[in-house]
């Protein structure tokens, strides 16, 4: 039988090949610049930019800043365009930068550590006063961030600053941001381990180095020895955590990939032990992978956590031991969970040396010029030349004899400093908000203010550790999602159907404890002035539903929808 004639098979489309572009690596071969922020930093480093503000535009005024330097590289000296006044929150998104930027600056001081000495902390508040208005926050990084500033003043302003050994160099930028580390190191009882030798050679290595000043974003560095775990390093590109080797001794834990913003990633450990003479070491390995085989197409992906989260823990350990540091790192314990629930060091301790250190609370990190020179001759009144910020926009006193404690924490409650907070003023931090911020939607500093007053008069017994974070656009300057109530700001409907400010809410998260990232229930909105009464609603149900000794982030993680609405 003759074969059936077979139809003729279609032409299969020919695919268009395109030649991947990888993800911007340097260390794969990726250097061509893939977006405008690596154009501009390949064009002329951040660092360079401050002779051009010293010489050109301080003296020839706003108008004179090249764009690529007014909203890119000044920020490599911690300066960024504050957001022009009368701007609502829903032209946020809609505007073009240069209309959103107002004539005065952010200022940025970075204080690696919150190590201050009285001195400087006069010279910052002298600052404040002088050439910004009086502001000066105190941030969730233990930096001071000064508003208002001229262009024309930021010389005369790095003179002073750097007289007395403060700097704003990439405090700012996709650079080493400030080393954040324990307010109590050296002093603390019960502390585990030191780290101040090795944050100052971090410090020395590679602060205005540049080497390290073109990054694919920003790289935030924590280092603690203290057990109460209080410096937030699960979320922080690397952090070093004291531990006790069994063999080994004192060191520390190594963990990479923390970061939150609209794609949080808790870090992760690389089951590493670092000893104390190592870290710096260990750090500028990190840190150069990062530069080397970081993300740099997409500034969306452009933080270590995409980076790890790609590679997991062994294969990150396995480049950072062969390529960077030629040698194997030795395999180490976990930190224990701290028993304290409070990790500001708020309120009066003993010092391993006989001494006091008094901790105290503003109110969501919200002070001026005029209380920080009045903080430092507090402190120096009272036999102190050294002050702390910490980690949850609170400040430290050092050194305080114990004679002269009650009249210091009486001095500082004349201040409205109280070294007894509520609950509520002790655990509310808020960013800085539509009233500064251009990515801002909603306010956030005078809120959180508010709320503070609202939930002391309305529960006044309540006592639990609770962290209430309000951050004033998604991009988690606060913390949102690791707090026991964190408040996104946006735009929702009131009972008129009108855009009006609010929140979302996301409720049970936490650092230290089990560390988690918060619940968000379905729907579920508050407008800014329906809050207090929302917050007290949920914090009622939480005592009436929790079992003996349940902290507030296991009921919510529990508790029904109705319950959390």
């Amino acid at each position: 039988m003759a074969a059936t004639p077979q139809k003729p098979a279609a032409a299969t489309p020919r695919r268009k090949v395109s030649r991947h572009r990888g993800e911007g690596q340097w260390a794969a071969g990726h250097h061509t610049p893939l977006n405008g922020n690596e154009q501009f930093k390949k064009d002329d480093d951040g660092l360079n930019v401050r002779t051009r503000i010293e010489t050109i535009y301080s003296k020839r005024g706003f108008d004179s800043i090249d764009p690529n330097d007014l909203r890119g590289r000044m920020r490599w000296w911690g300066l960024y365009t504050q957001r022009k006044p009368g701007i609502d929150g829903g032209k946020t998104a809609i505007l073009e930068p240069e209309e959103l930027d107002d004539k005065y600056f952010m200022l940025r001081v970075r204080i690696d550590g919150g190590a201050l000495t009285t001195r400087q902390l006069r010279v910052v508040g002298e600052i404040s006063q002088e050439f910004a208005r009086g502001t000066a926050d105190l941030t969730d990084r233990q930096n001071v961030q000064y508003h208002w500033i001229r262009i024309e003043d930021v010389p005369e302003i790095w003179n002073r600053l750097e007289a007395v050994g403060l700097s704003t160099v990439t405090a700012c930028g996709d650079t080493p941001r400030v080393m954040i580390a324990s307010p109590v190191a050296g002093i603390a009882e019960d502390e585990i381990i030191d780290g101040t030798p090795a944050l100052e050679e971090m410090k020395r290595r590679v602060l205005g180095n540049k080497a390290y000043s073109n990054l694919p974003r920003k790289f935030k560095t924590a280092i603690s020895g203290s057990p109460v775990l209080d410096v937030v390093h699960e979320i922080n590109d690397v952090a070093f955590v004291g531990v006790r080797h069994p063999e080994h001794g004192p060191g520390f834990d190594l963990w990479v990939g923390g970061g939150l913003s609209t794609n949080p990633k808790l870090g992760v450990r690389l089951g590493a032990w670092v000893p104390l003479d190592e870290v710096p070491d260990v750090y500028e390995g990190v840190l150069s992978i990062f530069r080397d085989y970081g993300y740099r197409r997409l500034r969306t992906r452009a933080r270590l956590k995409f980076l790890v989260a790609d590679w997991g823990p062994e294969k990150f350990r396995q480049v950072l031991e062969d390529e960077y540091l030629g040698r194997t790192l030795v395999d180490g314990p976990a930190p224990d969970q701290p028993v304290e629930r409070w990790r500001d060091h708020v309120g009066v301790h003993r010092q391993k040396d006989g001494r006091f250190y008094v901790g105290f609370a503003p109110r969501v990190g919200r002070v001026d010029g005029a209380t920080l020179t009045k903080i430092a001759e507090l402190a120096e009144a009272h036999g102190s030349g050294r002050v702390r910020t910490t980690v949850e926009q609170k400040m430290i006193v050092l050194d305080v004899e114990e004679a002269q404690v009650a009249s210091l924490v009486e001095g500082l409650e004349a201040l409205d400093l109280t070294a007894r907070p509520s609950t509520f003023r002790r655990g509310t931090m808020a960013c800085t908000g539509i009233e500064f911020c251009k990515l801002a939607i909603v306010e956030t500093k005078q809120r959180g203010s508010q709320l503070i007053d609202e939930l002391e008069r309305r529960l006044p017994d309540f006592d639990e550790p609770l962290t209430i974070n309000l951050n004033g656009c998604p991009n988690a300057c606060a913390r949102i999602q690791v707090a026991d109530i964190g408040l996104k700001g946006q735009l929702v409907l009131d009972e008129r159907g009108e855009q009006v400010e609010g929140y979302q809410v996301h409720l049970g998260g936490a650092l230290g404890l089990e560390a988690g990232f918060g619940r968000k229930v379905r729907g579920l909105k508050v407008t800014s002035d329906e809050l207090p009464d929302y917050v007290e609603r949920v914090l009622k149900r939480f005592q009436d539903e929790r079992e003996d000794g349940e902290r507030f982030a296991v009921w919510a993680a529990r508790a029904s929808e109705e319950a959390l609405s």
